[in-house]
């Protein structure tokens, strides 16, 4: 391996050649980088170096091995285990490239228990665009659908997977098994109606149908707030149909003929769930958001502040951070210290859930902005604690909401000119930017052509400058931002953080 320490048995190889171990003094040496144990590989070392200046070899030279085999002892095994990882990798690998739909639906179903590792790899689906290619989108995962999910995530395109039924909160194996039977019998389902009719509602309890709905999964029969309405007419007109098929008695009218056909009830006109309401039922059932994410309403917001993410809190041990993010539970709770309340929250971005720990005057002054399901900006110190390595917690100093973000001065509005600029165009944007006034400071970037672009910062690359308004500041609504695209193209209009 050309110098390089691969495996756990060169290490004994090295120890027994260069310090005189025996197979079984090497093979203790192996056991402590395995176990990680810290404390042993350390003496284990100095040993090393100790009998391998005896045996003759330079003492720097023996101390540079032995650097090398301690930061082997990190992460490195065995050679049997080394090589089945790296064949693994090699599979799941090309898999993921050339299958992803059924890679990422098997690997979906595999953590289908563990909340955080679903929304992780539903956030890494989201992903697929940078570095699948021929799928510029991403892989779309879809609510569960009574008409195409199975059990399991399922693969139902290129691009494309249905959230599993089994997944849902009160939805067995049982209920699931009688709606595949039913699909599979009779073909797919046209109707809330023809669903509760088919199935075996002892198998699919209202409790079942109710969970399905609020998933999703009915969503091509009408929308969620109708079918929950409509729910207890449609099985209890199902199960009648079901109690005469069963005992064979026909209509009291049925004499000489066919028994006149009994109308399905429809559904009920009313006004649909609103979104917040949409997503809370489905996180419920789920326990995560799918067919939206209340963050989703701040991708301007999330782009400027969401260079943390849950996910890679731990790279940012002991540093400030910012994490856009939505409130998903708060814990209040009494210090056994000193008898004052403090808040533990969780929250939860595109890619998992973190804690945020307030204190003291911190929790007083920013309890009522952390309320379920408010999408906040959370800033703060992530732990260093040994104890908090694997998750560490965020401990907050300032939250707001991010729709306060933009209020609060913290995004400004950037235009890009290029040289000779037609004079009706900037007279255009003038009036256009005059007419909504607001708290977010207004740059413009000038372009002389020698260089297209510029890093949004303050200085510039070569050939541009950046310039500050001093008497206008602007409200950067979505209207706004969409005249001043029209005017100039979308490229050259964007939102930008506010220079310190």
């Amino acid at each position: 391996t050309y110098g390089v320490i691969v495996y756990q048995e060169q290490v004994m190889r090295i120890a027994q050649v260069l310090a005189g171990f025996t197979l079984a003094e090497a093979d203790v040496m192996r056991k402590a980088m395995g176990k990680k144990d810290a404390e042993l590989i350390a003496a284990q070392i100095e040993t090393f170096i100790t009998r391998a200046v005896e045996r003759g070899v330079e003492r720097r030279t023996a101390s540079e091995i032995a650097e090398q085999i301690e930061t082997f002892g990190r992460y490195g095994f065995n050679r049997a285990h080394s090589v089945a990882y790296a064949l693994l990798s090699y599979q799941t690998a090309w898999l993921k490239v050339h299958h992803p739909a059924e890679f990422m639906a098997a690997l979906l179903s595999s953590v289908v228990d563990k909340t955080d590792d679903v929304v992780k790899y539903i956030a890494e689906c989201r992903e697929m665009a940078r570095h699948v290619p021929g799928h510029d989108d991403g892989i779309q995962v879809l609510p569960p659908d009574v008409n195409e999910s199975g059990w399991k995530f399922t693969p139902v395109g290129d691009t494309t997977i249905r959230f599993g039924m089994g997944a849902c909160r009160g939805v067995g194996e049982g209920a699931v098994r009688s709606i595949l039977d039913a699909r599979a019998e009779g073909g797919a389902f046209e109707s809330l109606f023809d669903l509760a009719t088919r199935v075996d509602l002892k198998a699919v309890g209202k409790r079942a149908l109710e969970a399905l709905i609020a998933a999703g999964a009915c969503d091509s029969f009408g929308h969620r707030s109708q079918l929950m309405a409509g729910l207890e007419q449609a099985v209890g007109e199902a199960q009648l149909r079901q109690a005469d098929a069963e005992s064979g008695q026909g209509s009291l009218f049925d004499v000489g003929g066919e028994a006149p056909v009994r109308e399905a009830p429809s559904l009920p006109d009313v006004p649909q769930w609103p979104e917040a309401e949409r997503l809370a039922r489905e996180k419920e059932v789920l326990g995560f958001f799918i067919s939206g994410h209340p963050l989703e309403k701040f991708s301007d917001e999330m782009a400027l502040f969401g260079g943390v993410t849950s996910a890679t809190l731990p790279e940012h041990r002991d540093r400030n951070v910012e994490l856009p993010c939505v409130v998903t539970a708060v814990s209040r709770q009494i210090s056994k210290r000193n008898g004052q309340e403090w808040g533990r929250i969780t929250v939860e971005d595109f890619h998992g859930t973190a804690t945020v720990l307030a204190f003291g005057e911190v929790w007083e002054r920013h309890r009522d902005v952390l309320e379920q399901d408010a999408a906040v900006l959370v800033r703060g110190q992530v732990s260093g604690r040994d104890r908090d390595e694997e998750d560490p917690p965020i401990f907050l100093d300032e939250a707001m909401p991010l729709a306060a973000v933009r209020e609060a001065g913290s995004i400004g509005l950037e235009i890009r000119l290029s040289r000779g600029e037609p004079v009706e165009r900037i007279a255009a944007a003038t009036a256009v930017l005059k007419g909504n006034p607001g708290p977010a400071p207004f740059y413009v970037t000038l372009d002389n052509g020698s260089v297209h672009g510029g890093n949004g910062s303050g200085g510039g690359r070569s050939g541009t400058r950046r310039f500050r308004s001093r008497s206008l500041t602007v409200q950067p609504s979505p209207d706004l931002m969409s005249e001043l695209k029209e005017l100039f193209g979308s490229d050259r209009v964007r939102l930008v953080r506010t220079e310190g």
